[in-house]
Order: C-alpha cells, then structure tokens, then sequence
C-alpha cells in the first residue's frame, strides 16, 4: 500500500489528476479499495487492490507525461501563430493608416489588437507556469480574433470595384 501511495504521488507529481485523470482516479479508487480490505481484514484483496494501484498509477505517470508533453507542442504552436496573427493584424493597421481609413475603421482595430495582445501575453504566462491547456485556447482565441480583426480592416480598406456603364 505504501508503493501504491508513493506511485500516485509520483503520477500527481508528473500531472497525472489533470492530463491522465481517468487512470490517476481509478489508481485513487484502488488503494481506497485496498484500505477498505485492510479494515474488513482481507489482507488478500487488499494486497491485489494495491497491486492494482501501483499499476494504475504509474500508467497514469506514463500517460501524462505523453499528454504533457504532446499539450506543450500544442500550446507552442498556437502561441506562435498568435504572434503571427498580431503581427498581421499590426500590419493591416499601417495599411490602413497608409490609406487614410477613417478613424471609426482604424480606431475599434487599434483597441481590439491591443486588448488581444494582452490576452496573447496571459497565454505565455500561462505556458511560463506549464499550464500549457490553458495557453492553447487562450492563443487560440487570440488568433481566431486577431483574423477576424484583419479580415475587418482589410475590408474596409480595399478600394470599391467600380461598374463601367
């Protein structure tokens, strides 16, 4: 029982409770199982419980290690095409400043880059600390915006066609 606590120490350690948690949680649920046993004085069942355990729980280290490092590619990359996004977006400002757009086009643009790059900042925070979910959506949601942002401006600055009659 005492390898079985030392395993899902070690798996909660490697971030087993959130990127392997159905494993981690069984592991939990069979040294629960397993003390259970001890108190009934089924030393047999509560030897193959901690058995099951340990098992569990260094699956569950194993699994989160895989997810962890598969959530920091992830959070890499969307991190980067943000950056991307900003600096699109910043260019689709000069263009538009390039061609005089009025300020009620440039303006709201100017306020909603800003606003997302603060949001891009909190992003890399959060993959500073490792969390590395929490940065992926929230650079995700960043770039997704910062797009629609520069579909706006490129919009609003492209010169209108004109029909020949």
């Amino acid at each position: 029982m005492q390898q079985a606590q030392g395993a899902i120490d070690t798996a909660r350690a490697a971030g087993a409770d959130q990127y392997a948690s159905v494993e981690f949680v069984a592991a939990v649920d069979a040294l629960k199982r397993s003390h259970d046993a001890v108190a009934a004085r089924d030393y047999r069942l509560a030897l193959n419980n901690a058995l099951d355990s340990r098992e569990r729980a260094q699956t569950a280290a194993k699994e989160a290690t895989d997810a962890k490092a598969t959530a920091h590619t992830e959070a890499d990359r969307a991190l980067t095409m943000a950056a991307a996004a900003l600096e699109q977006a910043r260019g689709a400002v000069k263009a538009a400043e390039g061609v005089h757009a009025p300020a009620r086009v440039v303006d709201p643009a100017r306020t909603a880059i800003a606003t997302l790059d603060r949001r891009v900042q909190e992003a890399r925070a959060a993959f500073d600390k490792g969390d590395y979910r929490a940065a992926a959506k929230a650079a995700s949601a960043a770039t997704e915006a910062l797009a629609t942002v520069t579909r706006d401006l490129d919009a609003a600055t492209r010169p209108a066609v004109r029909r020949r009659r």
